[in-house]
């Protein structure tokens, strides 16, 4: 911070207080511009979607396209919660300016003005704009589901410029206790990568992060076992079926981490658990976010949202993310395509018959 305060007092002394100033406004009627020429080209009208959540709560949001405006309606939703799920009005602009990035001119550089033409709209009190006392801690997963929320409800409207739906969660990952080897205290906190939706022309790209993610990181499996109280037994992707399309959907993957010492303990928060990540113009959804609990006494327990769930020597915690959905139809993939996918272990040579019409 410090060092671009320094860059803007050189600027300054070498053009100017007012030339500089007036640099920066015109930075910003550009991007204002560059979001208005988009809007432009966008279908007009308003557009409604209600989507029921992993919990049994239903989200709804009303997009209204204008050619100079959008506006995202998110008034009616549930009420806040007493739990940390509550997002701050902040957040949810935040939220609601990522997608509307997306739906422009996502290519272009981002400054104020280019959310001049974006007003958002939410009810105080409500899950998207809390109030005090509020809890807060676990923001992000609803975060990214307001997103995906606005994306899902201008998909089938803009299909040229959005893909199918995403795994779409942060899929919070912490273990810990003490290692075996050291007696010290360890604590593994990993964000997950997975799948994202096929879009028209090109398949969706398989272990990446969500949409919302910055300075994380995936933790390579020799750091992992060298630092914390785990081995990786395996660590792949998904394998599970899902996301087929004319262009299929990205994988997730699959982490298999063997705990190596008693009173290990695991807390996660997945979304997308139970509600798969959409297809798009007859594409296929894709696969759920969930973590697998195999027992050593052979007890299997399937978890998305737990905390402090105590481990033993021997379990195996089994992380799944997400198959992006699938974008059109899975009869119209190139028999080539859906050859390659064989090969690479992507789909099974009775899945290329009964999903694709192809005969391996």
């Amino acid at each position: 911070m410090r060092g671009g305060a320094g860059r803007i007092v050189e600027l300054t002394r070498k053009y100017g207080v007012d030339a500089f100033v007036a640099a920066i406004g015109d930075f910003m009627d550009h991007g204002e511009r560059v979001s208005l020429h988009a809007l432009a080209d966008a279908p007009r009208g308003r557009f409604t979607m209600e989507e029921l959540q992993d919990d049994g709560q239903t989200f709804r949001v009303t997009v209204e396209l204008s050619g100079n405006e959008m506006i995202v309606d998110l008034c009616d939703n549930p009420a806040q919660a007493c739990g940390p799920t509550n997002l701050s009005r902040d957040g949810t602009i935040v939220a609601a300016q990522m997608a509307f990035k997306a739906v422009t001119a996502p290519q272009a550089a981002t400054n104020g003005g280019t959310f001049r033409p974006l007003k958002v709209l939410t009810k105080p009190g409500t899950l998207f704009d809390a109030s005090m006392p509020a809890a807060e801690g676990f923001y992000f997963e609803n975060l990214i589901r307001v997103y995906d929320l606005i994306l899902r409800c201008l998909a089938a409207h803009v299909p040229e410029r959005l893909p199918a739906g995403n795994f779409a969660s942060v899929c919070a990952t912490i273990i810990g206790g003490v290692h075996p080897d050291t007696g010290r205290a360890f604590t593994l906190v990993e964000p997950e990568i997975g799948g994202w939706g096929g879009e028209a022309g090109r398949d969706g790209n398989s272990a990446m992060y969500s949409g919302l993610h910055g300075e994380t990181y995936n933790c390579p499996a020799e750091i992992c076992e060298a630092r914390y109280g785990l081995y990786v037994d395996g660590m792949a992707l998904n394998d599970e079926p899902g996301g087929h399309g004319q262009y299929r959907g990205g994988h997730g993957i699959r982490i298999d981490y063997r705990v190596r010492a008693d009173d290990t303990f695991l807390t996660c928060g997945y979304t997308r658990s139970q509600v798969p990540p959409w297809g798009l113009a007859g594409g296929r959804d894709g696969t759920p976010n969930y973590i697998e609990v195999l027992r050593k006494d052979g007890r299997s327990e399937r978890h998305a949202m737990v905390s402090g769930l105590m481990l033993q020597q021997g379990d195996v915690i089994r992380v799944r993310t997400g198959a992006g959905g699938g974008y059109g139809d899975p009869a119209s993939r190139s028999p080539e395509a859906v050859l390659d996918d064989v090969r690479n272990g992507y789909l099974s040579a009775a899945q290329a018959r009964e999903i694709y019409g192809v005969t391996v």
